[in-house]
């Protein structure tokens, strides 16, 4: 919202670079194209123009309108350096998948001791991940890894991501509560819509045909999975308009602050004169943020949870009881606190690992990555687990989804021919 692995992806993509041959050539927009700029700010023989039509950008820019994004003004040969970033990415976005099916089962197996203080949990990560974050990034500050220019960024771009993130939870959570369970994935599809949007917006961005169509096969094969066996004639009638409205307005708030951390990290490659920003620094100060507008939400939250803001007091007490399981006497509450620390470490580690792959590569590749894991997360679910013996019976239109996703993530990924300047 740390894990070993995602952190030391960041500290090993920088390659020295080799002799330069002068030309210039276009950057087009890939997935990886973050990555690129990065490493480009590494060095001052390379020039880096960023577009001036950015609307949060605060760096001055030469390039002309017509200019995608960014102009190399010297290059190296360096086809093994592509092949290395682009494995780097391949790499990272594997391991961001398996920690959010992870994180997906531990959330489902977390529930099954708090199923009756779920907003406890979501409030308990939520102010809990300040203070872990916070503390890691002390730890890193101190270590010199976090510098005092990494520190005094500009504090506004965190407290809009905590904004938005605030009234995507605030918005979700409203809607949720009017909305059949079915629909709630469904609708929660257009993220990847906004995203698109909102990255060519603020960061000029520029997708080809088939990363367009890519990202919609990626969407609706988690439809075509979600909703299998659902009868979707019928899943929103008698429902008012509002709430479907407002669960994709929370899709969009989020996806905004994905894009302005992705923007984050761009921006402070030339503030911070070729260093890399840290990941912590953006994990905590929007946390943090996050975690005063929350708190400032807290009274209509609880309400929407269907708890009176006057029984909150009493309702956190009792999650906090169930939560650590003291004692003999409390019904239900079996699995803990075991299965609600489980989830707690596995999502740092996914959200960690997942802004790590916004950082070297961009927002919209690390939700490719998010919404790969949902039909695995479904497929997982429905074996026996431990405190889930049950299971469940999937149809044959869950694994024509799976499909789907796969061809769209195969579509966005083909390397596209670069472009060279006349």
């Amino acid at each position: 919202m740390a894990f070993s692995c995602a952190v030391s992806c960041v500290r090993f993509h920088v390659i020295p670079p080799k002799p330069l041959t002068l030309h210039t050539y276009t950057a087009h927009l890939s997935p990886f194209s973050p990555l690129i700029s990065m490493h480009i700010s590494q060095n001052p023989r390379y020039h880096l123009h960023f577009p001036s039509r950015s609307p949060l950008h605060g760096v001055s820019s030469h390039n002309s309108p017509k200019t995608p994004n960014f102009r190399v003004r010297a290059s190296a040969d360096n086809s093994q350096t592509s092949s290395s970033n682009t494995g780097l990415v391949i790499v990272c976005s594997a391991i961001t998948v398996i920690l959010a099916v992870v994180n997906r089962v531990f959330y489902k197996l977390a529930l099954v001791p708090l199923k009756q203080y779920p907003f406890f949990l979501a409030q308990f990560t939520t102010f809990g991940y300040v203070a872990i974050y916070f503390s890691i990034l002390y730890i890193r500050y101190r270590a010199g890894i976090v510098t005092d220019e990494m520190i005094a960024l500009p504090k506004s771009r965190f407290m809009a991501i905590g904004i938005l993130e605030a009234l995507g939870v605030a918005s979700g959570m409203a809607s949720a509560a009017m909305l059949p369970g079915p629909a709630i994935p469904l609708l929660n599809q257009t993220f990847l819509v906004w995203q698109l949007a909102l990255s060519t917006l603020i960061l000029g961005r520029k997708y080809s045909f088939n990363q367009i169509l890519g990202c919609f096969l990626v969407a609706a094969g988690v439809v075509t999975a979600v909703a299998s066996g659902s009868n979707g004639d019928q899943m929103l009638s008698g429902i008012e308009f509002i709430w479907p409205a407002l669960m994709i307005a929370s899709s969009a708030f989020q996806a905004g602050a994905s894009i302005i951390k992705e923007f984050v990290f761009v921006d402070a490659a030339t503030r911070l004169k070729g260093k890399l920003l840290d990941i912590f620094v953006v994990n905590s100060f929007g946390s943090g943020f996050q975690a005063l507008f929350v708190l400032l939400l807290l009274p209509l939250l609880s309400n929407f949870r269907g708890i009176p803001f006057p029984q909150l007091p009493s309702y956190l007490k009792a999650g906090a009881g169930c939560f650590l399981n003291i004692g003999s006497n409390i019904p239900g509450c079996d699995g803990a606190p075991l299965l609600p620390l489980l989830y707690l470490a596995t999502n740092i580690a996914f959200n960690i690992s997942l802004l790590n792959l916004v950082k070297i590569s961009s927002a919209v590749v690390s939700t490719l990555a998010a919404m790969a894991s949902v039909p695995i997360s479904i497929y997982v679910l429905s074996l026996p687990l431990p405190y889930l013996p049950q299971g469940a019976s999937l149809s044959p239109f869950f694994l024509f989804g799976g499909v789907i996703l796969l061809l769209g993530l195969l579509l966005y990924n083909i390397p596209q021919p670069a472009k060279q300047d006349p």
